[in-house]
C-alpha cells in the first residue's frame, strides 16, 4: 500500500506495520522523514503520542529482549540507524486475532524501513552486525517496575534466532519468564 512518499505493508501480527518512507538523495547526502503524525494515523489508525525517544547501541551477537510491559504497555516505532538486526515480536494481547503469534523479520540501515509495534507486543532483537544503532520512539514512559522479559529461547515460541549462544544481559538471561507464565500474568 502507498501514501505519498511512503509505502507500507501489514505484517502477520495484527496492528504491526513495516513502513518505508521515501529516502531523498542528492550530492549533499540524504533526507528521510521517519515520523509524520498525519501519515502515521492514515497507516495505523492510531492516535498515540510518543513519550520517549530512545537510542540503543549493540555489539555483534547481542540479543536484547523479549521485553514487554503489563500496566502501561509501550507501542514502539523502531528504526535501524546503523547495522542489521533480526527482530522478533510476540502478540500478548488477549483480544487480538493474532494472540500468541510470533513474527521475525530482518531490518537494516540500507532498507530504510521503520517497524511499528502496537502496545501489548513483546519485542526483542539480535544484532547481526557490530555497532548496531537502533532508534525507537515509545508511547509510554519507561517504568522498571513494569518491565518483564519473555524467555528468548522458550521452546513454545520456536524462534530460530541466528545464534544459540547470544550475548545477553543478566536480566535477559536470568530474570525471564516462560511463555506459559507470561500468558498467566497477562490475562
Amino acid at each position: 500500500m502507498k501514501i505519498k512518499n511512503i509505502s507500507y505493508k501489514k505484517l502477520n501480527i495484527f496492528g504491526c506495520y513495516l513502513i518505508s518512507p521515501k529516502l531523498f538523495k542528492d550530492d549533499r547526502g540524504s533526507f528521510q522523514e521517519i515520523y509524520n503524525e498525519k501519515n502515521f494515523y492514515k497507516i495505523t489508525g492510531i492516535k498515540k503520542s510518543f513519550k520517549q525517544n530512545n537510542i540503543s547501541v549493540s555489539n555483534k551477537n547481542v540479543l536484547r529482549g523479549l521485553h514487554f510491559q503489563i500496566k502501561k504497555p509501550q507501542g514502539k516505532l523502531i528504526k535501524v540507524l546503523n547495522g542489521s538486526i533480526f527482530d522478533v515480536f510476540v502478540d500478548l494481547r488477549k483480544k487480538s486475532p493474532t494472540y500468541k503469534k510470533v513474527q521475525a523479520i530482518s531490518l537494516n540501515k540500507s532498507d530504510n524501513s521503520i517497524l511499528w509495534l502496537p502496545p501489548g507486543i513483546a519485542h526483542g532483537f539480535y544484532s547481526i552486525t557490530s555497532n548496531v544503532i537502533l532508534n525507537y520512539k515509545v508511547t509510554e514512559f519507561y517504568d522498571p517496575k513494569d518491565e518483564y522479559t519473555l524467555k528468548w529461547n522458550d521452546e513454545d515460541l520456536k524462534i530460530k534466532w541466528p545464534s544459540k549462544k547470544p550475548i545477553l544481559s543478566k536480566k535477559d538471561k536470568y530474570e525471564c519468564l516462560s511463555f506459559y507464565n507470561v500468558l498467566e500474568i497477562t490475562n
